[in-house]
């Protein structure tokens, strides 16, 4: 299992005046330089937090980036499976997260024993795990995959053979949609962000908003309707489905000016910030991951302050994790 070293406790009460906020914010600078560190925000955190990240993206681009810098440690602010993600991809590299408890409904909606015993019963299966999983299920995968790339992943491997999709069961029904696949498992886990939206409220915005574009993450199982058109070929140009870099790629190329949001608000502040003369708007504003806004500007002061809190995966894991990583890498 991976192991989360708990060296220090957050302080209970930490005074956030304004003064204050600047001079952590001025401290944090300072001890990132001091300890060779480098800062990752996933898109979905808060303004303060991207705002004062080296890199803003998501999970795997995240940790792919770090390992490229000289950068001794790495503070991920995000959740814990992309803190384990880092700790793969970068043996050599002090992994912290600042928040013990920011955690992930999707990575949590299925264990290893549960994995196993579902490849038991399809021992001849090819395992695909989307990147939302802990570095032991990763370790017991084919191939890792992202919402940007799942549709390749999938298409590349052989058509005869089974495939065991995991964990979310929003993107891993568009992927069958999109290519037909008829030997697919897919596994009932899923982000309870992305899940819990109607259609009715994307069909209320849109009605709102006639002239914008629709950008809508795969993981959105509510959102069913314009994900089956998407798989049946639709060429509705208003309708973007795609991951939170794609939107963002999206975003800058489109000659849309107005965009309604269907992921995590956290997104909207990337997205407004790289197109100022742009619209953003969400399809609802309680679209809100109570995990990934845990971490604090606070919070990430504590964690360069007191070296904390370390993560770390046990080698033989890692070693097995970062081939399901390489195989979906080797394919692109």
């Amino acid at each position: 299992m991976t192991a989360i070293t708990k060296d220090s406790q957050i302080p209970v009460s930490i005074d956030a005046s304004k003064g204050n906020l600047a001079r952590m914010i001025k401290e944090i600078g300072e001890m990132k330089e001091k300890r060779n560190a480098v800062i990752l925000a996933h898109n979905y955190q808060i303004p303060e937090i991207q705002d004062l990240a080296d890199f803003v993206g998501d999970s795997l681009g995240l940790s792919q980036q770090a390992a490229k810098t000289s950068a001794k440690t790495i503070v991920f602010c995000g959740v814990h499976f992309m803190a384990e993600t880092a700790a793969i991809l970068c043996p050599d590299k002090r992994v912290l997260i600042p928040n013990l408890d920011a955690g992930c409904s999707l990575a949590s909606s299925i264990n290893i024993d549960e994995l196993r015993a579902w490849k038991a019963e399809h021992p001849d299966a090819v395992v695909v795990s989307y990147v939302n999983t802990t570095a032991e299920l990763k370790a017991e995968t084919d191939y890792c995959c992202t919402s940007g790339n799942a549709l390749k992943v999938v298409e590349s491997i052989p058509a005869d053979k089974e495939i065991l999709f995991l964990p979310d069961q929003f993107l891993g029904s568009w992927v069958q949609k999109v290519t037909g696949r008829k030997n697919m498992h897919i596994w009932m886990g899923e982000c309870h962000v992305h899940a819990g939206v109607h259609p009715s409220a994307v069909e209320a915005k849109l009605k709102e908003h006639p002239d914008a574009e629709l950008l809508i993450h795969p993981e959105c199982g509510c959102l069913t309707p314009y994900l089956d058109k998407v798989a049946r070929g639709g060429n509705d140009s208003r309708l973007q489905v795609a991951s939170t870099e794609g939107m963002i790629t999206q975003a800058s190329k489109s000659s849309c000016s107005k965009f309604v949001v269907a992921t995590e608000i956290g997104i909207l502040h990337r997205l407004q910030k790289q197109n100022p003369d742009k619209q953003f708007l969400p399809i609802s504003d309680e679209m809100s991951c109570k995990f990934m806004k845990m971490i604090t500007v606070e919070n990430l002061h504590h964690a360069l302050a007191e070296d904390v809190f370390h993560v770390t995966v046990p080698e033989d894991v890692r070693v097995k994790a970062l081939k399901s990583i390489e195989r979906m890498i080797s394919i692109f």
